[in-house]
């Protein structure tokens, strides 16, 4: 008889399976390692503790020379139960947007979560009206923008089937390569526009009027949408900064904690002040967010963006 697996904590082991499962192309021993955060050997025994319970589990072929495994025509879904803080985490989600289409969206998928959970359905309730009784949110001061559903499906099978869109934006017909969307307080679609080259751009989704699919596609080429996003504060794209802010001692066990950008470094400095450095574009962004630190953050580096600084504070001053 086989030796059993040593891995045996089995609320990972179905989080596991739920995982694998969403999957198409099935998982890596790698994906397992970062998700878990545990050794290969580790992520191995939970691989081998998984298909011991579920047969169905093979692998499966891909083109990155990488074994993928994943579940083969067989589905974890009775496995898969939504707990009332999950549901809650999603109502919050829809309380906050301002967008009424992705608000209606919204809805309809949390009442289909919901339609899951019919055995205690009574008792999910309730702890979910305990939540959103006891956790509110904090009024958020953002522009109100409409998108229509429609309008966000043809963006989106557009990158799902890389084809060319046409659309109106500022009054110009444009004919784009969208390779992404960013979210944030807006919707912004990332795309490279057929008169400007290979250029790439970030349009604001909401201005675009008659937005409409084509049969023609086109080749992305090795564009990565996290790599784009993770060079800009924000979504603002142009010359890379290396960046360097110091936060007051006052201010740094706040700020130490905080997730400025993917590529920063923090250093506690002897005095008890906290150095910050990152790369990024996005004068302007960075900017604004330096103004809501007030006299606990200064600019160190570059010395462009801390005259940029300057001049931005007289202007706010001279508008008084």
């Amino acid at each position: 008889m086989a030796e059993k697996p040593r891995y045996s904590r089995v609320s990972d082991i179905i989080e596991l399976a739920t995982f694998m499962s969403s999957k198409v192309q099935g998982i890596t021993i790698s994906d397992i390692e970062e998700r878990y955060n545990v050794s290969r050997r580790t992520a191995e025994r939970m691989r081998d503790s998984l298909t011991c319970i579920f047969p169905q589990i093979d692998e499966i072929e891909t083109t990155d020379n990488k074994k993928h495994w994943g579940f083969i025509n067989y589905s974890v879904n009775h496995l898969i139960t939504f707990s009332p803080k999950e549901i809650v985490n999603l109502e919050q989600l829809q309380r906050r947007t301002t967008n009424k289409e992705l608000k209606a969206e919204l809805t309809n998928t949390i009442e289909k979560i919901k339609s899951f959970n019919r055995k205690d359905a009574l008792s999910t309730e309730n702890k979910i009206e305990l939540f959103m009784q006891t956790e509110g949110y904090a009024v958020r001061q953002m522009p109100k923008y409409e998108i229509n559903i429609e309008k966000l499906e043809t963006v989106r099978t557009a990158l799902q089937n890389s084809k060319i869109i046409t659309g109106i934006y500022h009054g110009k017909e444009r004919t784009l390569e969208p390779l992404g969307m960013i979210y944030g307080e807006k919707i912004y679609l990332v795309a490279r526009e057929k008169k400007k080259g290979k250029d790439i751009y970030n349009y604001l989704l909401h201005k675009f009027e008659n937005l409409k699919l084509t049969e023609k596609t086109f080749d992305k080429g090795n564009f990565n949408l996290q790599e784009y996003s993770n060079q800009s504060f924000g979504v603002y794209h142009g010359e890379i900064l290396n960046v360097k802010l110091r936060f007051t001692p006052e201010i740094m066990p706040e700020a130490i904690k905080y997730n400025f950008h993917p590529t920063q470094k923090v250093k506690v400095e002897k005095d008890g002040s906290l150095t910050v450095t990152f790369k990024a574009s996005g004068e302007k962004e960075i900017i604004w967010h330096v103004f809501k630190w007030g006299k606990d953050c200064k600019i160190l580096e570059p010395k462009s963006l801390k005259n940029e600084y300057k001049k931005y504070l007289e202007e706010v001053l001279k508008a008084q």
